[in-house]
């Protein structure tokens, strides 16, 4: 059995790999079996265990390890649309690999995309105790390994000092200098090191790693400045990108620097630290799910929290907060009901569907402007500012450590009561204003907005189960909470890009406007951009939705518990209140149904983005549902109504 030769020695491997392989990904214990099944193989039968010891040693030796050193986990050097569609491309027809890459065997030999999950969920013990009995020796002192490591040290030094004085990572600190110097400092060193390595002593190599170790923690400390300056400056998706490449580098050198200062010892805990890393990195490098996550974490986390500081005012503490969001709730009842008479009048004129779209969509953005203007409050756009506004209660990404879970149960009751006023608010008004509106049309005009059939349908568009409207408020839901993201990226591009203050100084403003008038375009576009471009987004995504469903020949529509609400006054007036009271009761009840569901989608995804933006798992943290489960035992109008003074967090203790 010739296992000198790459070839043979690499099938030896796939095949030893296969016997560990569990039968499905679901069955990890099973590994484990098979791998403790193979150690007891291997003490029984010596030759057994020399193939595998000499086939891995073959690997290693004719195998080039710098592309695993400098490419494997670290996203690439393009932008991140590039990087996308390279990762989309290459999950169809990955890339080419030289047999002499050490990359070429991992993929080899672990070629299913979940042999990680089993690789990592393999007690380490058991990983130490196997590759203890090859008993695999790697002389660091090797020229050809020390050459690999010194060149990937000085590649990845190279391209982080690099990343550090790209414009998209300082554009926007305050003290540039302190933040970069780190970057240039550790490449400094690390040059310093290779150019007199061989000719300084044990100690003076010592003291110069050293030195680098403490210039990467510094690189690292940089990357949290720049992080924490975000809430001020703002972020973009291409700083996100380079700081997270940035991070990855960094990380491996940190194990590059780890294996040169261990005076050519080998140590198996790091190996199978490592071992572990590239199989997960090899698996995943073309995982869109996690490029996505790890490059749109921080920005998500922005946007969250221009949202989050939003919603801290749909948010109540007190009974005079809770006056004010009902009172403000009725002022948007008032627009909604306008709204909703007009969206009606515009379906009356037969126009084609792109133009009746667009109508729609231009007769709600300017509702929901005047409403975002006027102070006035709808219900269903809250869930998307105040699921932030909640995750920003666990408080983990500003002061570390454990979610802060009362104040988390707290913030959810405040949630509730705030958005009972909302909708009550605006239901109180929208009822019998709309309909009081409808009559009054047909006062003016000598027709009404509907009757007959299509009375009756605006009706029946409404029940919870003869129709789809459960279905569309979903729909509408995710508008919501598309909207509300809409909202957070664009207030935090303002930030970001300075754009208020590229106006005030702009030669061509400054010389035609009055500073007044200047300053009111400066502020409008400063504090109120966001709301602006989240309104007529929203406005659009439910006007387009319904003929857009037409067009295409599909069941797709929304169904908003305002709009329903209108729509069942003017249906019901439409009939003279000609209708089974147990049917309007059914159909009434699908207009809470509607509003529920635009809450609860809207919330939802609007709170799993703040909270993965935090690095916060829930299921992490299981007795959340038993003090949230005690406080409402304890206090349950605090869920409708507000109490008559703050609860605090010692209160759930």
């Amino acid at each position: 059995m010739p296992i000198d030769s790459s070839s043979r020695s690499l099938e030896l491997l796939v095949e030893l790999v296969k016997k560990i392989r569990p039968s499905s990904p679901k069955k990890k214990e099973e590994a484990e079996l098979k791998f403790k099944a193979l150690l007891f193989q291997l003490q029984q039968d010596r030759s057994m265990l020399f193939a595998i010891r000499r086939s891995l040693l073959t690997q290693f030796a004719n195998s080039n390890i710098i592309p695993a050193l400098i490419e494997s986990g670290i996203i690439h050097s393009r932008g991140f649309v590039q990087e996308l569609t390279g990762k989309i491309k290459h999950k169809i027809l990955p890339a080419l690999q030289k047999p002499n890459d050490f990359l070429f065997v991992i993929n080899r030999v672990f070629y299913l995309k979940t042999d990680y999950k089993w690789v990592n969920t393999i007690d380490t013990e058991l990983w130490k105790q196997f590759f203890e009995m090859l008993g695999i020796q790697v002389n660091l002192t090797d020229n050809k390994l020390q050459s690999q490591l010194n060149r990937s040290f000085q590649v990845l030094s190279y391209r982080a000092a690099t990343i550090g004085l790209e414009k998209e990572v300082i554009q926007n600190l305050e003290n540039v200098d302190d933040i970069v110097d780190p970057f240039l400092e550790q490449n400094r060193l690390i040059n310093l090191y290779l150019e007199r390595f061989a000719s300084h002593s044990d100690e003076e190599n010592k003291m110069l790693l050293a030195n680098i170790e403490e210039a990467l923690h510094n690189c690292k400390q940089s990357i949290q400045s720049i992080q924490e300056q975000r809430s001020k400056a703002g972020t973009s998706l291409a700083q996100t990108f380079l700081l997270v490449r940035l991070h990855q580098q960094l990380e491996r050198m940190f194990i590059i620097l780890d294996v040169l200062d261990r005076n050519q010892e080998f140590n198996t805990e790091r190996f199978i630290a490592y071992f572990h890393a590239v199989i997960r990195n090899e698996n995943r490098k073309n995982s869109l799910g996690e490029f996505l996550n790890q490059n749109l974490g921080l920005l998500a986390y922005q946007i969250a929290e221009h949202k989050g500081k939003r919603g801290e005012q749909y948010i109540t503490s007190s009974q005079k907060d809770f006056r004010n969001l009902f009172f403000s709730a009725l002022g948007g009842g008032l627009i909604v009901s306008f709204v909703a008479i007009i969206k009606t009048m515009i379906g009356l004129l037969k126009l084609p569907l792109f133009w009746q779209g667009f109508l729609y969509g231009t007769n709600y953005a300017v509702g929901f402007i005047t409403m975002d203007q006027t102070r006035s409050t709808l219900a269903t756009k809250q869930p998307a500012y105040t699921a932030s506004a909640v995750a920003g209660s666990l408080d983990k990404e500003k002061i570390g450590g454990k979610p802060d879970l009362r104040n988390l149960v707290i913030t959810i009751a405040r949630v509730s009561r705030s958005q009972i006023a909302s909708f009550a608010g605006n239901l109180l008004v929208v009822f019998p204003l709309t309909y009081i509106l409808a009559w009054l049309f047909h006062l003016a005009v000598g027709y009404k907005l509907a009757t007959d059939d299509a009375a009756l349908k605006m009706l029946h568009d409404q029940h919870p189960f003869d129709s789809l409207a459960l279905l569309f408020a979903c729909f509408t839901g995710f508008f919501l909470f598309l909207s509300g993201i809409i909202a957070g990226y664009v207030e935090n591009h303002i930030v970001n890009g300075k754009i208020a203050e590229r106006i005030q100084n702009n030669h061509a403003f400054v010389n035609t406007m009055s500073p007044k008038r200047l300053k009111r375009i400066v502020n409008v576009v400063e504090k109120h951009s966001g709301a602006i471009a989240g309104s007529i987004a929203l406005g659009f995504f439910l006007g387009v939705a319904g003929p857009l469903g037409k067009f295409l020949g599909i069941p797709f529509d929304i169904r908003h518990i305002t709009i329903s609400a209108a729509n069942t006054s003017i249906g019901l007036y439409g009939l003279d209140n000609n209708v089974a009271f147990s049917y309007f009761l059914v159909v009434l009840a699908g207009v809470l149904m509607i509003g529920f569901l635009n809450f609860l989608i809207s919330f939802v995804f609007a709170f799993i983005v703040a909270i993965r933006s935090r690095g916060i798992i829930l299921r992490e943290y299981p007795e959340f549902f038993g003090i949230l489960w005690r406080y409402m035992k304890k206090h349950p109008k605090d869920f409708f109504l507000p109490p008559r003074y703050m609860r605090t967090v010692e209160e759930l203790k």
